[in-house]
């Protein structure tokens, strides 16, 4: 029992430092804030392993290692939504296992949720006058969520098969 919990601690810290390793490999970068990344893979794939709790453990310390090596930070508030919080919503994944795109879909989904109301609360006045902030949050944060996802739904069909014979 207490072997398996080590082998789960250490393939968490794994997952986390992964995720903030890919999130300085970007594909694209936002002007604001946000990038096209590979930096979700890893959080999704050890949740689909281990279950929603390791994987949002897993998430929110890649979202406080990220907070610290390279958050950008307004309030306290906004720190927690963008980093711990929507990092690690990534854990949600392991809630649909079946089809696997579901949980991919689910976890990123409330990881968008986050950014979104971040961006409405707190970076609103970047939308253009008379554009309604949760349209312009919405956009901007698909910009860069959207494609994160397809990623990381490629990705995992690649992966998964191999992983889930361990």
């Amino acid at each position: 029992m207490k072997d398996e919990r080590i082998k789960l601690i250490i393939e968490g810290a794994l997952a986390a430092s992964f995720a903030l390793a890919l999130s300085y490999l970007r594909l694209w970068h936002m002007p604001q804030g946000g990038s096209v990344t590979l930096e979700n893979v890893p959080i999704l794939l050890f949740a689909l392993r281990r279950g929603l709790k390791a994987g949002v453990g897993a998430g929110a310390i890649a979202g406080i290692l990220q907070l610290i090596l390279s958050g950008y930070v307004v309030h306290p508030v906004q720190a927690l939504l963008d980093y711990p919080l929507a990092f690690g919503a990534l854990g949600a994944a392991a809630l649909i296992k079946k089809p696997l795109w579901g949980g991919l879909a689910l976890g990123s989904g409330l990881r968008f949720l986050c950014h979104l109301l971040s961006g409405v609360v707190f970076f609103g006045s970047y939308a253009p006058e008379g554009t309604n902030v949760w349209v312009y949050s919405a956009v901007y944060n698909g910009s860069y969520m959207i494609p994160n996802l397809v990623l990381a739904v490629i990705l995992t069909y690649l992966i998964w098969p191999r992983l889930k014979n361990l």
